[in-house]
């Protein structure tokens, strides 16, 4: 239980009516889950209005309810209070009721179109072999030490947030390495959070259903490098061209990374192999079990920010060379006729144009890439044909099918892609919708030394069909057909 007038520091408030004094159980924003003492925040959500389930709330037992709008009725022997913003007034009151965890260890923030997963996840193996207690926040999987817990989101909701960082700071966790993505900024989801540092890895076409415009996008993700602390870093891709963006008006120190352009943290690729990549930091030659040059900016990012907090260098680059790839990234197997199957999470055309570009790097010339791809429902629906595009360009044979369709027609989606493919690439698509059916065709197409790319749903062990998930991993579905085709 907590006073109530100790979880409003800090939160700027227009109107109370009522007591400060009461003693409150816990917060909530899903009426759902309200019990007797708790404190409600009525949110206005992307599709529901919290304000509508005040009065629910009190029938629960809530004591405390914070909205932007009173309503009509009061009920007594009940604390309202008025806010600007209710999302910013979650994000502060969690972080009051936890006691502010982010300030009692290293929060680290990782955010960008493509590589937070990858970046967030390899530091916390990192650091977890230099021998800290480490925690770890993720699309994947939240991970505290050596325990995990199932992740919802790429950033969960304040309460989530801060009730992890709080579990983490008993497990004498010292670094918490947390993928920020624009929705949980925007939402205001990371708000009232102190970094310790944040990384951006780049920039492309994602998520313009909900932004509405590529910049209005960039500007959300320039925001969280605006709020970061005098005392905080800074670290940026800056040859991505919307790296110095980020950094134009933090109070953080400002360091560089790069492949291509002069940077504080230079990397340069030396040799592609499927077993790995050779590569230098800052001078410095080093083997990883990681391959790509998507890869090697996310090896450089990671080396930069270890050094940034403090790790010593030599020793940052041995324990790079021990890390093992993250699950659903760029995760292969190969069959025993020679045909490597590959499960990646490229979702947006960037992504999806590096692990092919990556992959004709490292074949044999004559051996084909057949990918398999799709795109996910009730999301952006400009970047179908750009995907379709890219799949048909680069590949000797795409199969378009289908992803996550949430509650869109699966084949309409389809046919939406293929909108982006050129009449010289027709010849070389099909479509099937159903993924598993997709998966099959694409082995029975490949033969030794060909490459059959799985893209889109990566680490994900589901597929979403009509507001209904049911069991699907892309990469038992292809070691399975592989299987099959041996005997």
């Amino acid at each position: 239980m907590k006073k109530l007038k100790d979880i409003l520091v800090q939160l700027s408030t227009k109107e109370i009516i009522g007591t400060t004094t009461l003693e409150i159980n816990s917060v909530q924003f899903d009426s759902r889950k309200v019990a007797p003492n708790d404190l409600f925040v009525a949110q206005k959500g992307v599709t529901v209005d919290g304000h509508l389930f005040i009065d629910k709330a009190v029938s629960l037992g809530a004591t405390v309810i914070v909205c932007e709008v009173f309503p009509e009725i009061f009920f007594p022997n009940i604390t309202y209070i008025k806010v600007d913003d209710a999302n910013s007034a979650l994000a502060i009151l969690a972080a009051n009721y936890y006691n502010n965890p982010s300030l009692r260890l290293k929060l680290i923030g990782v955010t960008g179109t493509n590589g937070k997963t990858t970046i967030a996840s390899l530091l916390f193996q990192l650091f977890k072999k230099a021998g800290f207690k480490v925690g770890l926040l993720s699309t994947v999987k939240v991970a505290v030490n050596d325990k995990e817990f199932e992740a919802t989101h790429t950033t969960p909701d304040s309460i989530t947030i801060n009730s992890y960082l709080d579990t983490m700071l008993k497990e004498d966790v010292t670094y918490c390495f947390m993928e920020v993505s624009s929705h949980g900024i925007h939402q205001k989801r990371t708000h009232g959070l102190h970094f310790e540092g944040g990384i951006f890895s780049n920039l492309s076409h994602d998520h313009l259903d909900y932004h509405n415009s590529f910049a209005a996008y960039r500007d959300v993700k320039k925001s969280f490098f605006d709020m970061l602390p005098k005392s905080a870093f800074a670290l940026v891709n800056i040859d991505d061209k919307n790296g110095s963006v980020m950094l134009q008006n933090t109070k953080a120190t400002k360091r560089t990374y790069a492949l291509k352009t002069i940077a504080d943290f230079k990397g340069k690729v030396l040799e592609k192999r499927m077993s790995g990549s050779l590569l230098t930091v800052n001078g410095i030659e080093i083997w990883s079990k990681l391959i790509g040059t998507f890869n090697a900016y996310n090896l450089v990012a990671i080396a930069g920010t270890a050094e940034l907090c403090g790790l010593e260098k030599l020793e940052i680059l041995r324990l790079i060379s021990e890390l093992e790839s993250v699950n659903g990234r760029f995760q292969y197997t190969i069959s025993k006729t020679g045909i490597t199957a590959i499960v990646d999470y490229a979702h947006t055309p960037d992504a999806l144009k590096n692990v092919l570009e990556t992959i004709s790097d490292i074949k044999a010339e004559k051996e084909k890439v057949i990918t398999v791809v799709g795109c996910g429902g009730d999301r952006d629906k400009t970047k179908r044909p750009k995907m379709a595009k890219i799949a048909s360009q680069l590949s000797s044979q795409a199969i378009f099918t289908s992803d996550n369709p949430r509650t869109e027609n699966a084949q309409t989606i389809i046919e939406e892609m293929e909108v982006g493919v050129s009449v010289e690439n027709l010849s070389k698509t099909i479509s099937i919708v159903d993924r598993k059916q997709a998966i099959k065709t694409a082995c029975k197409f490949a033969e030794s030394g060909d490459v059959v790319l799985i893209a889109g749903k990566g680490h994900e062990n589901y597929q979403e069909i009509n507001g209904k998930r049911s069991h699907f991993d892309d990469l038992e579905v292809v070691t399975e057909c592989l299987m099959q085709l041996n005997k």
